[in-house]
C-alpha cells in the first residue's frame, strides 16, 4: 500500500529541516503537498533559511486519468481498486465538496449527490439518505455505467442514473454535482431560463445554462431529458427540481454549481432594480468570450451563432412586480396593464394598511 502525504505531513517535514528527499519513492502526494514542494519552500522554514527558486508555476488539476481498457473486473480487483490510495483521495474530495454544498445551503436533509468517473465502466457516487454535510469516505459507493453497485457497504443514490446519462452522452463529463441552490432552483421552479450576455465570468465558465423538462427524479425518463440537455450545457436547470452541473473533476463540477447560483442571484437582484430591461454586453463581445471558452477546452454550441442571436433574451420574463403608472401606461417590458390585477393589489394594500392602522 502506497503512503499518502498530505500538506500537513509535508509542512511537518519542512519544519524538521527535511525536504522532498525525505518522502519515500512512489508515495502519493495530495495537491496541497505538491503545492508546498513545487512552490519552492525551503526545507528550513526559519527566517535565516536561504531563499529558494519557485520553479515552474503549476495549475491545480484534480482530474482522474485512467488507462482505457484497464478497469478492474474481478471482485478482488474491484475491492483493491476501490480502496486504493488514488481512489481514497477522490472519496475525501467528494466529502469536502459535500460539506461545501451543505454550508452554502445548496442541500437540505439528504438532498443532492455527487459522482466521479474513474474508469471506462466505473463511477464513484455518494450514498443515499446521508446529509452531504456529514459524509465520510467509507460511505462512498462504486457503480458501473448502468448503475449496478460494485463496491461500498452503503447503498448508492438512486439519482446517480441521471449523472450516468450525462457521462454516456458527454465524454468530457468526468464528474457531476446535483443540488438545490435556492436562487437557481427558483428559476427552475418558475420555468425561466437565465439570460445570457450579462456577466463575462458566467459566459466563460458556464456558457448558456440549459433547461430540462420535469420528470420524476431517479427515473429513466429524467435521466434521458437531463442527459440530452447536458450534451451542450455544463449547467442544467431541472424544472421543479434543482440544478445539475458537470466538469472535468468533482471540484470543477461543484464550482459550476456556485457559478450558477451566484449568477441567478445577481440576475434576480438586478430585476428588482430595473425589471427585465437589463444591460448586456454586445454580440461581438460575447463571441470573444466564447472563443476564450474554446481556448480553455470548453466547447460551446453557440460558436457558430450570429451576433444578434447570442444576446437574444426576449423570452426572459421572471415574475418581477413592477410599478405601473396611473392611467394604464405600458410597463418597460411592453406588457399592457392588467386593470383587474391592479384592483386586487389595491384592495389588498388597503386592507393591510387598515389592519396596521396606518
Amino acid at each position: 500500500m502506497k503512503k499518502v502525504f498530505t500538506g500537513k505531513d509535508v509542512e511537518a517535514l519542512l519544519k524538521q529541516g527535511k525536504g522532498a528527499e525525505a518522502i519515500p519513492k512512489g508515495a502519493l502526494l495530495t495537491p496541497s503537498a505538491k503545492d508546498l514542494l513545487k512552490g519552492g519552500y525551503s526545507a528550513d522554514l526559519s527566517a535565516s533559511a536561504a531563499p529558494q527558486s519557485f520553479g515552474e508555476p503549476i495549475i491545480p488539476d484534480y482530474e482522474f486519468h485512467w488507462k482505457p481498457g484497464s478497469d478492474a473486473k474481478t471482485p478482488a480487483e474491484i475491492q483493491a481498486f476501490f480502496h486504493s490510495p488514488e481512489i481514497e483521495l477522490i472519496k475525501e474530495r467528494m466529502c469536502d465538496m459535500g460539506r461545501r454544498m451543505w454550508a452554502k445551503d445548496y442541500t437540505d436533509g439528504n438532498g443532492g449527490n455527487l459522482t466521479v468517473r474513474v474508469g471506462d465502466n466505473l463511477v464513484l457516487c455518494t450514498p443515499t439518505l446521508i446529509s452531504k454535510g456529514f459524509m465520510k469516505p467509507e460511505q462512498m459507493c462504486l457503480v458501473d455505467m448502468e448503475g449496478v453497485q460494485l463496491a461500498g457497504k452503503f447503498k448508492r443514490t438512486s439519482e446517480c442514473m441521471t449523472h450516468l446519462a450525462i457521462m454516456k452522452r458527454q465524454p468530457k463529463a468526468k464528474a457531476c454535482c446535483h443540488a438545490h441552490p435556492p436562487n437557481a432552483t427558483a428559476f427552475a421552479v418558475a420555468g425561466v431560463q437565465p439570460p445570457t450576455c450579462m456577466i463575462p465570468e458566467a459566459e466563460v465558465f458556464l456558457g448558456q445554462i440549459g433547461m430540462a423538462q420535469y420528470q420524476t427524479p431517479g427515473t429513466p425518463e429524467n435521466a434521458k431529458v437531463v442527459g440530452d440537455a447536458a450534451v451542450d450545457h455544463m449547467s442544467v436547470l431541472m424544472l421543479n427540481h434543482g440544478v445539475i452541473t458537470w466538469g472535468k473533476d468533482i471540484e470543477d463540477a461543484y464550482w459550476k454549481m456556485e457559478n450558477t447560483d451566484a449568477y441567478c442571484k445577481t440576475v434576480l437582484l438586478a430585476t428588482q432594480l430595473k425589471g427585465t430591461d437589463l444591460l448586456t454586453i454586445t454580440g461581438g463581445q460575447a463571441k470573444e468570450l466564447i472563443k476564450l471558452r474554446g481556448v480553455l477546452g470548453m466547447q460551446d454550441k453557440r460558436e457558430g451563432w450570429k451576433e444578434c442571436e447570442l444576446c437574444d433574451n426576449s423570452d426572459f420574463q421572471p415574475g418581477v412586480v413592477c410599478q405601473v403608472p396611473k392611467g394604464g401606461a405600458s410597463q418597460p417590458s411592453g406588457a399592457a396593464r392588467n386593470s383587474e390585477a391592479e384592483a386586487v393589489v389595491d384592495a389588498v394594500t388597503a386592507e393591510v394598511l387598515k389592519q396596521l392602522k396606518l
